[in-house]
């Protein structure tokens, strides 16, 4: 018994200088850990990462600007103006101020369309046309290939011009007219540029005059 009692003493004795000694190590373990929570607390956001976020934030803005593209034959085919154009960096978007556009299909009146604001996208392909959104085309007589076409406007609060595809639609109320003749729809419409013709969407209203002075309504 006396034996036993004495070896246990001496465990103990053991155990406890061990820990003497292994003391000052763990000290300097807690402090290196607290360390580095405070260097990664106070760390300023590293490049790689303000990389990866890039925010929609302009890069430039031309006052006045003006965009033009020109069709396999070196004319151009359409140009966008603006009061102030302005370039967006991380999706190469642009937004324009009181922009207009004006199209230049071969054989035909130029096509203006506008508006108060304006959204390009960045692969320069839809253009979003916002608040009081118009189409124009003025008169244009009769030609060898091409019949006489009298003046059109179309007005609504919204349009969106598919640049490759040359269509001009909304889904929202559009009111038309054509020489004498007005008509309303509550879905909006199509234009093609090509062809140069609306077609009307919803519940369409309005009046449709004879022909006069040989333009066709």
């Amino acid at each position: 018994m006396k034996t036993a009692y004495l070896n246990s003493e001496t465990i103990k004795t053991g155990l406890l200088r061990s820990l003497l000694r292994l003391t000052p190590l763990l000290l300097m373990g807690v402090l290196t850990l607290v360390t580095f929570w405070l260097v990664k607390q106070n760390e300023p956001v590293s490049k790689s990462v303000i990389e990866r976020v890039r925010l929609h934030e302009p890069d430039y803005t031309i006052v006045n600007g003006a965009l033009s593209a020109l069709d396999e034959l070196g004319k151009t085919k359409y140009r966008i103006l603006g009061k102030k154009v302005i370039h967006y960096d991380d999706d190469a978007s642009i937004d324009i101020t009181a922009p207009r556009m004006r199209l230049f299909p071969p054989g035909k009146a130029a096509v203006t369309v506008k508006s108060d604001l304006g959204h390009l996208d960045g692969d320069l392909t839809i253009l979003d046309l916002t608040g009081n959104a118009e189409i124009f085309r003025p008169p244009q007589a009769a030609s060898a290939t091409e019949p006489a076409r009298p003046r059109m406007l179309a007005l609504s609060s919204f349009f969106k011009v598919l640049i490759n595809d040359d269509i001009i639609e909304t889904n929202k109320p559009i009111t038309l007219e054509q020489g004498m003749s007005v008509m309303h729809a509550s879905d909006g419409g199509t234009f093609n540029n090509v062809q140069q013709s609306m077609v009307l969407s919803g519940q369409v209203r309005g009046r449709i005059e004879r022909e006069q002075q040989g333009i066709r309504p």
